[in-house]
């Protein structure tokens, strides 16, 4: 029984790490985008919320109107960087998860019952 309870432990031990990885791994997300010309480049956190602005000198040449389209564009790419980061620490999350399933099918917190 007591090589049973260990297990268990151990279990939710590394399912716990795994979590707080995961939450790490979260927070350190930042998307980036810098446009061919490096007139515009932004940072984004791992919501899209904007955190860095860096526009060139090229923009003072360029209409306002271009300029803010250009920074939604760059903004909207850094986006999707993020976003892509944000899927690989969900998807390495899952597979610390998955291993454990498979592996004790039926037992508590694990495996899928079969009716």
């Amino acid at each position: 029984m007591s090589a049973e309870m260990d297990a268990l432990v151990a279990n939710a031990t590394a399912k716990l790490e795994a979590l707080e990885a995961a939450l790490y791994g979260l927070k350190q997300v930042r998307g980036a985008f810098t446009t061919e010309d490096g007139a515009v480049s932004v940072e984004v956190d791992s919501d899209g919320a904007l955190t860095g602005l860096k526009l060139s000198e090229a923009v003072t040449s360029m209409a306002p109107a271009d300029v803010s389209q250009l920074i939604v564009w760059a903004c909207r790419q850094a986006a999707e960087d993020a976003g892509g980061q944000r899927s690989n620490v969900i998807a390495a999350l899952n597979e610390s998860f998955a291993p454990a399933a498979e592996a004790t099918p039926g037992s508590v917190g694990g495996g899928r019952d079969s009716a």
